[in-house]
């Protein structure tokens, strides 16, 4: 694959950019994008970025992690702690996703997003307030295996890792969850089926293609 070199700021600017002139898929109010990529690559950071980057041109956005819309631990961890099975099918609450964030969002919706709704570490509700995205706003969702669900997304970003790299940058306790990053690679092909492709083996030089 062809990629070329960039910053992460430019690559943020760029993607703002590209924001700024695309309409939502449905003819909604909102657009919704995917930052998808394992822990390792940090799809956070680039979704941070962005919506800063949006912030500047005066466009509203809500960056949303999908680890604060994990299953209770009861569910997640039904089949043990290190199930690459159930990390891969069993521990996004994609019903919550589809109530909380993507149904306001839905043409006709209200905007009033959850941001979260489940804390894995305290295994509680985090209870926190509903934010209204205003009409115009960019909903910002990261984390991994997110191409994997029908998520109607207007955008999606993957930030790949090689095999190499992702087992390097994942901490040594985390390795169990590799073989449901190689099941992803087999059946959704995020590299090859998102809008854009961000490598970031070495995080200090990214390269994309978009």
């Amino acid at each position: 694959m062809r990629l070329e070199a960039i910053t992460w700021d430019r690559l943020a600017e760029l993607l703002a950019d590209r924001l700024a002139g695309l309409e939502p898929a449905d003819g909604g109010a909102w657009l919704r994008v995917a930052l998808d990529g394992a822990p390792a690559a940090r799809p956070g950071d680039l979704a941070e970025r962005v919506g800063e980057a949006l912030r500047v041109r005066g466009r509203p956005s809500l960056v949303v992690g999908a680890a604060g819309f994990l299953r209770p631990a009861s569910l997640r961890l039904e089949h043990g702690r290190r199930d690459a099975e159930s990390y891969y099918g069993g521990w996004l609450d994609a019903g919550a996703l589809w109530r909380e964030v993507f149904g306001p969002l839905d043409p006709g919706g209200s905007g009033r997003v959850l941001p979260d709704l489940w804390d894995p570490a305290t295994d509680r509700a985090t209870r926190s307030p509903y934010i209204q995205l205003p009409p115009g706003g960019v909903l910002l969702l990261h984390g991994p295996l997110l191409l994997r669900h029908w998520f109607p997304f207007d955008l999606t970003v993957h930030v790949l890792l090689s095999p190499g790299a992702l087992r390097r940058r994942t901490p040594e306790a985390d390795h169990w969850t590799l073989p449901a990053f190689e099941r992803y690679e087999s059946e959704t092909d995020p590299a090859a089926t998102a809008d854009v492709l961000v490598r970031a083996d070495d995080p200090r030089h990214p390269a994309w293609r978009g």
